[in-house]
Protein backbone atom coordinates (compact mmCIF):
# COMPACT_ATOMS: atom_id res chain seq x y z
CA UNK A 1 0.00 0.00 0.00
CA UNK A 2 1.46 3.44 -0.36
CA UNK A 3 0.31 4.80 2.65
CA UNK A 4 1.99 8.84 3.24
CA UNK A 5 4.28 8.19 0.55
CA UNK A 6 4.65 11.14 -0.54
CA UNK A 7 6.28 12.72 -3.94
CA UNK A 8 5.92 11.06 -8.01
CA UNK A 9 8.29 8.75 -9.30
CA UNK A 10 8.13 9.77 -13.20
CA UNK A 11 8.81 6.35 -14.17
CA UNK A 12 12.66 7.06 -13.04
CA UNK A 13 15.42 5.69 -10.54
CA UNK A 14 15.82 7.59 -7.33
CA UNK A 15 18.82 9.02 -8.47
CA UNK A 16 17.58 9.93 -12.05
CA UNK A 17 14.58 11.69 -10.44
CA UNK A 18 17.32 13.31 -7.79
CA UNK A 19 19.78 14.78 -10.28
CA UNK A 20 16.41 15.64 -12.48
CA UNK A 21 14.93 17.82 -10.19
CA UNK A 22 18.04 19.41 -8.94
CA UNK A 23 18.89 20.43 -12.46
CA UNK A 24 15.25 22.18 -12.71
CA UNK A 25 15.57 23.50 -9.41
CA UNK A 26 19.33 25.19 -11.17
CA UNK A 27 17.75 26.30 -14.19
CA UNK A 28 14.53 28.15 -12.35
CA UNK A 29 17.06 29.90 -9.86
CA UNK A 30 19.21 31.07 -12.40
CA UNK A 31 16.73 31.67 -15.40
CA UNK A 32 13.50 32.68 -13.01
CA UNK A 33 11.22 31.14 -15.49
CA UNK A 34 11.22 27.74 -16.96
CA UNK A 35 8.63 25.67 -19.18
CA UNK A 36 8.66 22.20 -18.18
CA UNK A 37 4.97 19.89 -17.87
CA UNK A 38 2.80 20.47 -15.18
CA UNK A 39 3.55 17.54 -12.56
CA UNK A 40 6.96 18.79 -12.66
CA UNK A 41 6.61 21.78 -12.16
CA UNK A 42 4.44 21.01 -8.94
CA UNK A 43 7.00 18.83 -7.66
CA UNK A 44 9.66 21.24 -8.02
CA UNK A 45 7.92 23.70 -5.76
CA UNK A 46 8.81 21.15 -3.05
CA UNK A 47 12.37 21.99 -4.07
CA UNK A 48 13.04 24.98 -4.72
CA UNK A 49 10.42 26.79 -2.01
CA UNK A 50 12.93 25.15 0.85
CA UNK A 51 15.32 26.25 -1.21
CA UNK A 52 13.97 30.33 -0.70
CA UNK A 53 13.63 30.09 2.90
CA UNK A 54 16.92 28.43 3.51
CA UNK A 55 17.97 31.60 1.43
CA UNK A 56 16.17 34.21 4.04
CA UNK A 57 17.58 32.17 6.74
CA UNK A 58 21.36 33.41 5.29
CA UNK A 59 24.11 31.72 7.86
CA UNK A 60 26.28 28.94 7.10
CA UNK A 61 24.34 26.04 7.61
CA UNK A 62 21.97 27.32 5.24
CA UNK A 63 24.50 27.79 2.67
CA UNK A 64 25.73 24.53 3.31
CA UNK A 65 22.57 22.74 2.62
CA UNK A 66 21.42 24.85 -0.25
CA UNK A 67 24.99 23.52 -1.60
CA UNK A 68 23.99 20.35 -1.00
CA UNK A 69 20.96 20.58 -3.96
CA UNK A 70 22.52 22.99 -6.01
CA UNK A 71 25.96 22.09 -6.39
CA UNK A 72 27.36 25.49 -7.45
CA UNK A 73 29.19 28.12 -5.20
CA UNK A 74 28.11 30.94 -7.98
CA UNK A 75 23.95 29.75 -7.75
CA UNK A 76 24.11 29.53 -4.21
CA UNK A 77 25.75 32.78 -3.65
CA UNK A 78 23.19 34.20 -6.13
CA UNK A 79 20.53 32.72 -3.93
CA UNK A 80 21.41 34.07 -1.06
CA UNK A 81 22.70 37.48 -2.10
CA UNK A 82 20.08 38.35 -4.34
CA UNK A 83 16.94 36.30 -4.31
CA UNK A 84 16.64 35.41 -1.07
CA UNK A 85 16.33 39.64 0.01
CA UNK A 86 13.71 40.18 -2.56
CA UNK A 87 11.41 37.24 -0.40
CA UNK A 88 12.54 38.96 2.92
CA UNK A 89 9.24 39.67 4.24
CA UNK A 90 7.05 36.91 2.26
CA UNK A 91 6.08 34.21 4.75
CA UNK A 92 5.84 31.28 1.09
CA UNK A 93 4.59 30.61 -1.73
CA UNK A 94 7.66 31.63 -3.84
CA UNK A 95 6.67 30.28 -6.85
CA UNK A 96 4.00 30.61 -9.44
CA UNK A 97 2.93 27.97 -11.79
CA UNK A 98 1.17 29.30 -14.97
CA UNK A 99 -0.46 26.26 -16.75
CA UNK A 100 -0.34 26.34 -20.59
CA UNK A 101 -3.32 26.02 -22.77
CA UNK A 102 -1.50 23.85 -25.63
CA UNK A 103 -0.30 20.53 -24.54
CA UNK A 104 3.12 18.99 -25.75
CA UNK A 105 2.86 17.99 -29.64
CA UNK A 106 4.52 14.75 -29.11
CA UNK A 107 2.48 12.97 -26.17
CA UNK A 108 0.08 15.52 -25.27
CA UNK A 109 1.49 16.52 -21.89
CA UNK A 110 0.43 19.05 -20.15
CA UNK A 111 2.78 21.86 -20.14
CA UNK A 112 3.32 24.69 -17.02
CA UNK A 113 6.31 27.43 -17.08
CA UNK A 114 6.99 27.80 -13.37
CA UNK A 115 8.53 31.07 -12.35
CA UNK A 116 9.48 33.18 -8.80
CA UNK A 117 6.58 35.27 -7.91
CA UNK A 118 9.13 38.01 -7.36
CA UNK A 119 12.02 38.32 -9.57
CA UNK A 120 15.05 40.39 -8.58
CA UNK A 121 15.68 41.07 -12.26
CA UNK A 122 11.94 42.55 -12.07
CA UNK A 123 13.03 45.10 -9.08
CA UNK A 124 15.64 46.24 -10.85
CA UNK A 125 14.10 46.92 -14.33
CA UNK A 126 11.92 50.03 -13.56
CA UNK A 127 15.14 51.80 -12.69
CA UNK A 128 16.97 51.22 -16.20
CA UNK A 129 14.17 52.71 -18.03
CA UNK A 130 14.56 55.82 -16.10
CA UNK A 131 18.25 56.26 -16.73
CA UNK A 132 17.69 56.18 -20.22
CA UNK A 133 14.84 58.65 -20.44
CA UNK A 134 16.94 61.37 -18.95
CA UNK A 135 20.07 60.53 -21.03
CA UNK A 136 17.35 61.44 -24.00
CA UNK A 137 16.41 64.59 -23.35
CA UNK A 138 19.65 65.85 -22.43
Amino acid sequence: MRHSNSGRKFSRTPAHRKAMLHNLAKALLIHGKIRTTEIKAKELRRVVEPLITLAKRNDLHARRQAYRVLNDHGLVKRLFDEIGPVFAGVPGGYTRILKLAMPRKGDNAPMAFIELSRSPVQAEAPAAPAQKEEQASE
